[in-house]
């Protein structure tokens, strides 16, 4: 049985009903909050593994509870999977650029959320990697120090950005990832391109991987994530 502690944010009390009953059917342990200001005091009292975050919440809502607990050190590395309406992509955005991991849009399905939460947790006990480490998912070899990508063991020729673009989004499959993360893994912070020119590495990168094309997903209104 897991023992992680999941601490779930919302203030419908059927919705957080239903996320804890099927998060605990896993065998976490499931702390529940209805506001801001009590998911904050809840996380200062013991740190979660993960953390389920609704972003419209009374007083402090989810976008300003994610800004805090980033700004912990004992909270900056918790993974946060926010809960949103699909209509708030802003809110969405912002909140995967001040730090958040995944999200997931209402109405959800609880299986895939549940599968959401795995997987964040999994991330977090395998670690970071190093960004020279051999990449191999799927199909997929990516040999960031010979700059060598391989498809079913044909090697495929990438521009160095659509390079860059592929191990930094395989390197994190199942992430979320604006177009300005994007920018700013590949380039460095502040490097003058528009979020746009990511499209167009993104178009290319998929007409150079053929059947593969699938890994790569475009999450309307936010960015894209490498298939999980």
């Amino acid at each position: 049985m897991a023992n992680e502690n999941i601490l779930v944010v919302d203030d419908e009390a059927d919705i957080l009903e239903l996320v804890r009953y099927n998060l605990a059917k896993e065998g976490y342990s499931v702390t529940c909050a209805p506001t801001g200001e009590e998911a904050l005091a809840a996380a200062n009292e013991h740190t979660p593994n993960v953390v389920v975050l609704d972003l419209m919440l009374p007083g402090i809502d989810g976008l300003e509870v994610c800004r805090q607990l980033k700004r912990r050190n004992e909270t900056e590395t918790v993974p946060i999977i926010m809960l949103s309406a699909k209509g708030e992509e802003a809110d969405i955005v912002s909140g995967l650029e001040l730090g958040a991991d995944d999200y997931v849009t209402k109405p959800f399905s609880p299986r895939i959320l549940v599968a959401r939460v795995k997987a964040a947790l999994r991330r977090m006990a395998s670690g970071p990697g190093s960004d020279m480490d051999v990449v191999r998912v799927h199909e997929l070899m990516i040999d960031p120090r010979r700059h060598v990508v391989e498809l079913s063991g044909k090697r495929l020729d990438l521009t160095p950005t659509e390079f860059r673009v592929l191990h930094f989004l395989a390197r994190h499959p199942g992430w979320v990832f604006t177009r300005y993360q994007i920018v700013d893994a590949v380039k460095g912070e502040n490097y003058p391109v528009t979020d746009r020119s990511v499209d167009v590495q993104i178009v290319g990168l998929r007409k150079k991987l053929g059947f593969a094309e699938e890994y790569i997903e475009t999450v309307r209104g936010v960015g894209y994530r490498f298939k999980e």
